[in-house]
Protein backbone atom coordinates (compact mmCIF):
# COMPACT_ATOMS: atom_id res chain seq x y z
CA UNK A 1 0.00 0.00 0.00
CA UNK A 2 1.32 3.42 -0.93
CA UNK A 3 1.56 5.83 1.99
CA UNK A 4 -0.37 8.33 -0.13
CA UNK A 5 -3.37 6.07 -0.76
CA UNK A 6 -6.65 7.40 0.56
CA UNK A 7 -9.61 5.69 2.19
CA UNK A 8 -12.94 7.47 2.46
CA UNK A 9 -15.39 7.44 5.35
CA UNK A 10 -18.82 7.84 3.75
CA UNK A 11 -22.51 8.18 4.39
CA UNK A 12 -25.51 8.22 2.05
CA UNK A 13 -27.53 11.38 2.63
CA UNK A 14 -31.24 12.18 2.37
CA UNK A 15 -30.92 12.79 -1.36
CA UNK A 16 -29.06 9.48 -1.89
CA UNK A 17 -25.77 11.27 -2.57
CA UNK A 18 -22.72 9.59 -1.02
CA UNK A 19 -20.60 12.12 0.83
CA UNK A 20 -17.78 12.00 3.33
CA UNK A 21 -14.14 12.62 4.04
CA UNK A 22 -10.92 10.88 3.01
CA UNK A 23 -8.03 9.92 5.28
CA UNK A 24 -4.70 8.23 4.61
CA UNK A 25 -5.40 4.52 4.25
CA UNK A 26 -2.28 3.80 6.29
CA UNK A 27 -3.85 5.69 9.20
CA UNK A 28 -7.34 4.21 8.90
CA UNK A 29 -7.09 2.24 12.13
CA UNK A 30 -6.74 5.53 14.01
CA UNK A 31 -10.25 6.52 12.88
CA UNK A 32 -12.16 3.29 13.51
CA UNK A 33 -13.11 4.25 17.06
CA UNK A 34 -13.47 8.01 16.69
CA UNK A 35 -14.43 8.54 13.04
CA UNK A 36 -14.11 11.96 11.43
CA UNK A 37 -15.95 15.21 11.87
CA UNK A 38 -19.28 15.92 10.21
CA UNK A 39 -21.81 18.76 10.30
CA UNK A 40 -25.62 18.56 10.68
CA UNK A 41 -26.14 21.06 7.86
CA UNK A 42 -24.49 18.63 5.44
CA UNK A 43 -27.79 16.73 5.49
CA UNK A 44 -29.50 19.82 4.08
CA UNK A 45 -27.43 19.74 0.89
CA UNK A 46 -29.72 19.03 -2.05
CA UNK A 47 -28.71 16.66 -4.87
CA UNK A 48 -28.68 19.72 -7.12
CA UNK A 49 -25.96 21.43 -5.08
CA UNK A 50 -27.25 24.24 -2.85
CA UNK A 51 -28.47 23.93 0.71
CA UNK A 52 -32.20 23.52 1.12
CA UNK A 53 -33.92 26.61 2.42
CA UNK A 54 -35.48 26.71 4.92
CA UNK A 55 -33.60 24.03 6.82
CA UNK A 56 -33.82 22.96 10.45
CA UNK A 57 -30.02 22.85 10.64
CA UNK A 58 -28.13 26.05 11.23
CA UNK A 59 -24.41 26.61 11.14
CA UNK A 60 -23.90 25.17 14.62
CA UNK A 61 -23.41 21.62 15.83
CA UNK A 62 -20.92 18.85 15.30
CA UNK A 63 -21.24 15.15 14.59
CA UNK A 64 -18.98 12.23 13.68
CA UNK A 65 -18.94 9.82 10.77
CA UNK A 66 -18.27 6.55 12.59
CA UNK A 67 -17.14 3.78 10.22
CA UNK A 68 -18.51 0.25 10.34
CA UNK A 69 -15.42 -1.96 9.84
CA UNK A 70 -17.54 -4.73 8.29
CA UNK A 71 -18.27 -2.48 5.30
CA UNK A 72 -14.65 -1.85 4.33
CA UNK A 73 -13.90 -2.52 0.69
CA UNK A 74 -11.04 -1.99 -1.68
CA UNK A 75 -11.24 -2.20 -5.46
CA UNK A 76 -7.78 -2.07 -6.98
CA UNK A 77 -6.76 0.47 -9.58
CA UNK A 78 -6.09 -0.41 -13.20
CA UNK A 79 -2.47 0.69 -13.18
CA UNK A 80 0.04 3.08 -11.66
CA UNK A 81 -2.01 6.09 -12.74
CA UNK A 82 -5.28 4.75 -11.30
CA UNK A 83 -5.50 4.66 -7.52
CA UNK A 84 -7.66 2.06 -5.76
CA UNK A 85 -11.16 2.78 -4.56
CA UNK A 86 -11.29 2.19 -0.82
CA UNK A 87 -13.98 3.24 1.60
CA UNK A 88 -16.07 2.35 4.64
CA UNK A 89 -19.73 3.16 5.23
CA UNK A 90 -20.50 5.11 8.37
CA UNK A 91 -23.21 5.88 10.86
CA UNK A 92 -23.71 9.56 11.61
CA UNK A 93 -23.41 9.77 15.38
CA UNK A 94 -23.31 12.30 18.20
CA UNK A 95 -19.96 13.21 19.71
CA UNK A 96 -20.44 10.58 22.44
CA UNK A 97 -21.17 7.88 19.85
CA UNK A 98 -24.93 7.88 20.35
CA UNK A 99 -27.12 7.53 17.27
CA UNK A 100 -28.04 10.83 15.61
CA UNK A 101 -31.78 11.04 15.02
CA UNK A 102 -31.35 12.00 11.35
CA UNK A 103 -28.91 9.24 10.35
CA UNK A 104 -30.44 7.20 7.49
CA UNK A 105 -28.52 4.07 8.46
CA UNK A 106 -29.83 4.36 12.02
CA UNK A 107 -33.35 4.74 10.58
CA UNK A 108 -33.09 1.30 8.99
CA UNK A 109 -31.57 -0.18 12.16
CA UNK A 110 -34.58 1.07 14.14
CA UNK A 111 -36.99 -0.47 11.62
CA UNK A 112 -35.20 -3.81 11.82
CA UNK A 113 -35.27 -3.60 15.60
CA UNK A 114 -39.01 -2.95 15.52
CA UNK A 115 -39.42 -5.96 13.21
CA UNK A 116 -37.52 -8.23 15.58
CA UNK A 117 -39.42 -6.94 18.63
CA UNK A 118 -42.86 -7.42 17.07
CA UNK A 119 -42.37 -10.66 15.15
CA UNK A 120 -39.08 -12.19 16.29
CA UNK A 121 -38.17 -12.28 12.59
CA UNK A 122 -35.20 -11.07 10.61
CA UNK A 123 -35.27 -9.52 7.17
CA UNK A 124 -33.50 -10.76 4.07
CA UNK A 125 -33.49 -8.32 1.15
CA UNK A 126 -31.86 -7.72 -2.19
CA UNK A 127 -31.68 -4.78 -4.57
CA UNK A 128 -31.85 -4.87 -8.36
CA UNK A 129 -30.50 -1.70 -9.96
CA UNK A 130 -31.04 -0.43 -13.48
CA UNK A 131 -28.70 2.19 -14.92
CA UNK A 132 -27.65 3.68 -18.24
CA UNK A 133 -24.19 4.19 -19.65
CA UNK A 134 -23.63 7.67 -20.99
CA UNK A 135 -20.83 8.65 -23.35
CA UNK A 136 -21.35 6.07 -26.09
CA UNK A 137 -21.50 7.59 -29.56
CA UNK A 138 -23.16 4.71 -31.42
CA UNK A 139 -26.93 4.10 -31.17
CA UNK A 140 -28.01 1.54 -28.62
CA UNK A 141 -28.41 -2.05 -29.77
CA UNK A 142 -31.77 -3.78 -29.48
CA UNK A 143 -33.23 -4.34 -25.98
CA UNK A 144 -32.13 -7.52 -24.19
CA UNK A 145 -29.95 -8.49 -27.17
CA UNK A 146 -26.58 -10.18 -27.10
CA UNK A 147 -25.28 -7.31 -29.22
CA UNK A 148 -26.26 -4.81 -26.52
CA UNK A 149 -24.50 -6.87 -23.89
CA UNK A 150 -21.36 -7.33 -25.97
CA UNK A 151 -21.24 -3.61 -26.72
CA UNK A 152 -20.95 -3.06 -22.97
CA UNK A 153 -17.59 -4.83 -22.94
CA UNK A 154 -14.99 -4.47 -21.55
CA UNK A 155 -16.93 -2.47 -18.95
CA UNK A 156 -19.38 -5.31 -18.25
CA UNK A 157 -16.78 -7.89 -17.25
CA UNK A 158 -14.69 -5.32 -15.42
CA UNK A 159 -17.57 -4.03 -13.31
CA UNK A 160 -18.70 -7.52 -12.36
CA UNK A 161 -15.16 -8.38 -11.27
CA UNK A 162 -14.98 -5.17 -9.25
CA UNK A 163 -18.32 -5.89 -7.56
CA UNK A 164 -17.11 -9.36 -6.65
CA UNK A 165 -13.93 -7.81 -5.24
CA UNK A 166 -16.11 -5.38 -3.26
CA UNK A 167 -17.99 -8.32 -1.73
CA UNK A 168 -21.53 -7.38 -2.80
CA UNK A 169 -22.23 -10.65 -4.68
CA UNK A 170 -23.53 -9.54 -8.08
CA UNK A 171 -25.69 -12.24 -9.66
CA UNK A 172 -26.03 -11.23 -13.31
CA UNK A 173 -25.33 -8.48 -15.83
CA UNK A 174 -27.78 -7.98 -18.67
CA UNK A 175 -29.01 -5.45 -21.18
CA UNK A 176 -32.36 -3.83 -20.45
CA UNK A 177 -35.14 -2.12 -22.42
CA UNK A 178 -34.02 1.52 -22.71
CA UNK A 179 -31.02 2.88 -24.61
CA UNK A 180 -27.68 1.73 -23.19
CA UNK A 181 -29.54 0.44 -20.14
CA UNK A 182 -28.33 -2.45 -17.99
CA UNK A 183 -29.29 -4.20 -14.78
CA UNK A 184 -27.24 -5.85 -12.05
CA UNK A 185 -29.16 -7.76 -9.35
CA UNK A 186 -27.38 -8.40 -6.07
CA UNK A 187 -27.64 -11.56 -3.99
CA UNK A 188 -29.90 -11.46 -0.91
CA UNK A 189 -28.38 -10.43 2.39
CA UNK A 190 -29.43 -9.49 5.90
CA UNK A 191 -31.42 -6.25 6.07
CA UNK A 192 -28.71 -3.72 6.91
CA UNK A 193 -26.11 -5.46 4.77
CA UNK A 194 -28.47 -5.44 1.77
CA UNK A 195 -28.81 -1.66 1.95
CA UNK A 196 -25.04 -1.29 2.43
CA UNK A 197 -24.59 -3.37 -0.70
CA UNK A 198 -26.94 -1.11 -2.63
CA UNK A 199 -24.84 1.94 -1.75
CA UNK A 200 -21.59 0.14 -2.59
CA UNK A 201 -22.93 -1.20 -5.87
CA UNK A 202 -23.81 2.26 -7.19
CA UNK A 203 -20.43 3.73 -6.32
CA UNK A 204 -18.45 0.82 -7.76
CA UNK A 205 -20.45 0.94 -11.00
CA UNK A 206 -19.83 4.68 -11.28
CA UNK A 207 -16.13 4.19 -10.56
CA UNK A 208 -15.70 1.49 -13.21
CA UNK A 209 -17.66 3.49 -15.78
CA UNK A 210 -15.37 6.47 -15.16
CA UNK A 211 -12.30 4.28 -15.63
CA UNK A 212 -13.69 3.24 -19.03
CA UNK A 213 -14.38 6.79 -20.17
CA UNK A 214 -18.12 6.49 -19.54
CA UNK A 215 -20.63 7.69 -16.98
CA UNK A 216 -23.18 5.45 -15.29
CA UNK A 217 -26.43 7.20 -14.43
CA UNK A 218 -29.05 5.73 -12.11
CA UNK A 219 -31.44 8.58 -12.90
CA UNK A 220 -35.09 7.52 -12.57
CA UNK A 221 -35.85 8.77 -16.07
CA UNK A 222 -33.25 9.86 -18.61
CA UNK A 223 -35.59 10.30 -21.58
CA UNK A 224 -39.37 10.84 -21.31
CA UNK A 225 -39.81 8.76 -24.47
CA UNK A 226 -38.16 5.68 -22.95
CA UNK A 227 -38.40 3.40 -19.95
CA UNK A 228 -36.74 4.62 -16.78
CA UNK A 229 -34.31 3.16 -14.29
CA UNK A 230 -35.87 1.45 -11.30
CA UNK A 231 -34.65 -0.23 -8.15
CA UNK A 232 -36.55 -3.42 -7.35
CA UNK A 233 -36.38 -4.36 -3.66
CA UNK A 234 -36.99 -8.01 -2.79
CA UNK A 235 -37.97 -8.88 0.79
CA UNK A 236 -38.57 -12.00 2.86
CA UNK A 237 -38.72 -12.80 6.57
CA UNK A 238 -37.16 -15.68 8.51
CA UNK A 239 -37.38 -16.89 12.08
CA UNK A 240 -34.40 -17.42 14.38
CA UNK A 241 -33.75 -20.88 12.91
CA UNK A 242 -33.75 -19.51 9.35
CA UNK A 243 -37.18 -20.91 8.48
CA UNK A 244 -38.94 -18.81 5.79
CA UNK A 245 -42.03 -17.05 7.13
CA UNK A 246 -43.56 -15.75 3.90
CA UNK A 247 -44.51 -19.15 2.44
CA UNK A 248 -47.64 -21.22 2.99
CA UNK A 249 -48.42 -23.78 0.29
CA UNK A 250 -52.07 -23.90 1.34
CA UNK A 251 -52.74 -20.21 0.65
CA UNK A 252 -53.18 -18.31 -2.64
CA UNK A 253 -49.87 -17.76 -4.45
CA UNK A 254 -48.15 -19.49 -1.53
CA UNK A 255 -48.28 -16.26 0.48
CA UNK A 256 -48.50 -16.86 4.23
CA UNK A 257 -50.88 -14.95 6.48
CA UNK A 258 -47.91 -12.96 7.82
CA UNK A 259 -46.77 -12.09 4.30
CA UNK A 260 -50.30 -11.10 3.35
CA UNK A 261 -50.56 -8.68 6.27
CA UNK A 262 -47.11 -7.29 5.44
CA UNK A 263 -48.18 -6.74 1.82
CA UNK A 264 -51.42 -5.08 2.92
CA UNK A 265 -49.46 -2.65 5.09
CA UNK A 266 -47.17 -1.71 2.22
CA UNK A 267 -50.13 -1.03 -0.07
CA UNK A 268 -52.00 0.89 2.64
CA UNK A 269 -49.06 3.33 2.87
CA UNK A 270 -48.13 3.22 -0.83
CA UNK A 271 -48.82 6.90 -1.44
CA UNK A 272 -46.61 8.05 1.45
CA UNK A 273 -43.92 5.49 0.58
CA UNK A 274 -43.57 7.06 -2.85
CA UNK A 275 -42.19 10.22 -1.19
CA UNK A 276 -39.35 8.10 0.20
CA UNK A 277 -38.84 5.50 -2.52
CA UNK A 278 -39.45 7.59 -5.68
CA UNK A 279 -38.29 10.96 -4.41
CA UNK A 280 -37.12 13.05 -7.36
CA UNK A 281 -39.11 15.47 -9.53
CA UNK A 282 -38.78 13.01 -12.45
CA UNK A 283 -39.58 9.83 -10.49
CA UNK A 284 -43.36 9.95 -10.90
CA UNK A 285 -43.02 10.09 -14.68
CA UNK A 286 -41.48 6.62 -14.60
CA UNK A 287 -44.33 5.17 -12.56
CA UNK A 288 -46.94 5.23 -15.30
CA UNK A 289 -48.93 2.33 -16.76
CA UNK A 290 -46.99 0.32 -19.35
CA UNK A 291 -43.68 1.98 -18.52
CA UNK A 292 -42.08 -1.27 -17.31
CA UNK A 293 -42.21 0.06 -13.77
CA UNK A 294 -45.13 0.04 -11.33
CA UNK A 295 -48.20 1.44 -13.00
CA UNK A 296 -50.68 0.45 -10.30
CA UNK A 297 -50.89 0.21 -6.51
CA UNK A 298 -51.83 -3.45 -6.09
CA UNK A 299 -50.52 -6.92 -5.30
CA UNK A 300 -50.02 -9.24 -8.26
CA UNK A 301 -48.32 -12.47 -9.15
CA UNK A 302 -45.75 -12.45 -11.96
CA UNK A 303 -47.04 -9.04 -13.08
CA UNK A 304 -44.60 -6.21 -13.74
CA UNK A 305 -47.24 -3.48 -13.72
CA UNK A 306 -47.90 -3.97 -9.99
CA UNK A 307 -46.28 -1.97 -7.22
CA UNK A 308 -45.96 -5.15 -5.17
CA UNK A 309 -45.20 -8.33 -7.07
CA UNK A 310 -44.91 -11.98 -6.12
CA UNK A 311 -42.07 -13.32 -8.30
CA UNK A 312 -42.48 -16.78 -9.86
CA UNK A 313 -41.59 -19.92 -7.94
CA UNK A 314 -39.28 -22.08 -10.04
CA UNK A 315 -39.56 -25.85 -9.68
CA UNK A 316 -36.72 -26.69 -12.09
CA UNK A 317 -33.90 -28.60 -10.48
CA UNK A 318 -35.96 -29.37 -7.39
CA UNK A 319 -35.79 -25.79 -6.09
CA UNK A 320 -37.50 -25.19 -2.75
CA UNK A 321 -40.51 -22.87 -3.16
CA UNK A 322 -40.41 -21.81 0.50
CA UNK A 323 -36.90 -20.46 0.09
CA UNK A 324 -37.90 -18.56 -3.05
CA UNK A 325 -41.12 -16.87 -1.92
CA UNK A 326 -40.62 -13.14 -1.48
CA UNK A 327 -42.28 -9.81 -2.16
CA UNK A 328 -40.84 -7.44 -4.74
CA UNK A 329 -41.41 -3.71 -4.25
CA UNK A 330 -41.10 -2.12 -7.70
CA UNK A 331 -41.70 1.55 -6.92
CA UNK A 332 -38.19 2.63 -5.86
CA UNK A 333 -35.47 4.26 -7.93
CA UNK A 334 -31.90 5.53 -7.73
CA UNK A 335 -32.89 8.86 -6.17
CA UNK A 336 -33.94 6.99 -3.03
CA UNK A 337 -31.64 6.48 -0.08
CA UNK A 338 -31.54 2.65 0.27
CA UNK A 339 -31.67 2.81 4.09
CA UNK A 340 -34.72 5.07 4.08
CA UNK A 341 -36.49 3.12 1.34
CA UNK A 342 -35.98 -0.29 2.93
CA UNK A 343 -36.69 0.99 6.43
CA UNK A 344 -39.93 2.67 5.35
CA UNK A 345 -41.12 -0.44 3.50
CA UNK A 346 -40.43 -2.54 6.61
CA UNK A 347 -42.32 -0.08 8.80
CA UNK A 348 -45.28 -0.10 6.41
CA UNK A 349 -45.33 -3.90 6.43
CA UNK A 350 -45.15 -3.94 10.22
CA UNK A 351 -48.17 -1.66 10.40
CA UNK A 352 -50.09 -4.23 8.37
CA UNK A 353 -48.98 -6.99 10.74
CA UNK A 354 -49.89 -4.98 13.85
CA UNK A 355 -53.33 -4.25 12.43
CA UNK A 356 -53.92 -7.84 11.36
CA UNK A 357 -54.71 -6.67 7.83
CA UNK A 358 -55.96 -9.29 5.43
CA UNK A 359 -53.95 -10.15 2.34
CA UNK A 360 -55.07 -7.96 -0.58
CA UNK A 361 -56.65 -9.66 -3.59
CA UNK A 362 -53.97 -10.91 -5.96
CA UNK A 363 -54.40 -9.34 -9.38
CA UNK A 364 -54.16 -11.77 -12.28
CA UNK A 365 -54.22 -9.41 -15.28
CA UNK A 366 -53.03 -6.05 -16.63
CA UNK A 367 -54.37 -3.43 -14.19
CA UNK A 368 -54.90 -0.98 -17.05
CA UNK A 369 -57.57 -3.31 -18.48
CA UNK A 370 -59.77 -3.30 -15.37
CA UNK A 371 -63.08 -1.50 -15.33
CA UNK A 372 -63.99 0.67 -12.35
CA UNK A 373 -65.70 -2.13 -10.43
CA UNK A 374 -62.83 -4.57 -10.98
CA UNK A 375 -60.28 -1.96 -9.97
CA UNK A 376 -62.15 -1.42 -6.72
CA UNK A 377 -62.37 -5.18 -6.09
CA UNK A 378 -58.61 -5.63 -6.49
CA UNK A 379 -57.82 -2.43 -4.62
CA UNK A 380 -56.02 -1.01 -7.64
CA UNK A 381 -55.00 2.62 -7.37
CA UNK A 382 -52.60 4.98 -9.10
CA UNK A 383 -49.26 6.18 -7.86
CA UNK A 384 -49.00 9.92 -7.06
CA UNK A 385 -48.50 11.94 -10.21
CA UNK A 386 -45.72 14.15 -8.85
CA UNK A 387 -43.23 14.49 -6.02
CA UNK A 388 -45.38 17.25 -4.53
CA UNK A 389 -48.39 14.92 -4.40
CA UNK A 390 -46.21 12.24 -2.79
CA UNK A 391 -45.07 14.70 -0.11
CA UNK A 392 -48.69 15.71 0.51
CA UNK A 393 -49.56 12.02 0.93
CA UNK A 394 -46.76 11.67 3.47
CA UNK A 395 -48.07 14.69 5.35
CA UNK A 396 -51.56 13.13 5.52
CA UNK A 397 -50.29 9.76 6.71
CA UNK A 398 -49.78 10.12 10.45
CA UNK A 399 -48.47 6.57 10.78
CA UNK A 400 -45.83 7.07 8.10
CA UNK A 401 -44.80 10.37 9.66
CA UNK A 402 -44.28 8.61 12.99
CA UNK A 403 -41.52 6.47 11.49
CA UNK A 404 -39.29 9.56 11.43
CA UNK A 405 -38.16 11.90 14.17
CA UNK A 406 -39.72 15.36 13.74
CA UNK A 407 -36.31 16.82 12.92
CA UNK A 408 -35.57 14.20 10.27
CA UNK A 409 -39.00 14.60 8.69
CA UNK A 410 -38.66 18.38 8.59
CA UNK A 411 -35.20 18.13 7.03
CA UNK A 412 -36.36 15.60 4.43
CA UNK A 413 -39.47 17.45 3.30
CA UNK A 414 -37.59 20.76 3.20
CA UNK A 415 -34.91 19.18 1.01
CA UNK A 416 -37.44 17.68 -1.40
CA UNK A 417 -39.43 20.89 -1.73
CA UNK A 418 -36.20 22.77 -2.40
CA UNK A 419 -35.59 20.35 -5.29
CA UNK A 420 -39.07 20.95 -6.66
CA UNK A 421 -38.55 24.71 -6.55
CA UNK A 422 -35.13 24.46 -8.19
CA UNK A 423 -36.48 22.75 -11.33
CA UNK A 424 -39.91 24.39 -11.45
CA UNK A 425 -39.07 26.33 -14.61
CA UNK A 426 -37.68 23.33 -16.51
CA UNK A 427 -39.76 21.21 -18.85
CA UNK A 428 -39.71 17.44 -18.35
CA UNK A 429 -36.93 16.78 -20.86
CA UNK A 430 -34.72 19.43 -19.29
CA UNK A 431 -35.47 18.11 -15.84
CA UNK A 432 -34.52 14.58 -16.89
CA UNK A 433 -31.19 15.84 -18.25
CA UNK A 434 -30.55 17.76 -15.03
CA UNK A 435 -31.12 14.71 -12.87
CA UNK A 436 -29.22 12.42 -15.22
CA UNK A 437 -26.20 14.57 -14.45
CA UNK A 438 -26.78 14.07 -10.70
CA UNK A 439 -27.54 10.36 -10.38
Amino acid sequence: MSTAELASLLCCDLGAIVRGRAVFASELSDHLLTGVGWVPANLALTPLGPLAEPTPFGSTGDLRLLPDPSTRLRVGGDGPDEGPLEFLLCDIVELDGGAWECCPRAFLKRALGDLAELTGASLTASFEHEFQLQGRERPSALPFSLEAQREAEPFASAVMAALVEAGVEPERFFAEFASHQFEIPLAPADGLQSADRAVVMREVVRELARRHGLRASFVPLADPAEAGNGVHIHLSLHDESGRPLFYDAARPAGLSELAGSFAAGVLAHAQALSAICAPSPVSAERLRPHHWSAGAVCLAQENREALLRIPPLVSLGGSDPAAQLRLEYRGADGAANPYLALGAIVQAGLDGIRGGLQCPPILDRDPAQLDEAEAARFGVGAMPGSLELSLQALERDDTARSWFSPLMLEAYTSLKRAEIAAVAQLDLEQCCRRYAAVY
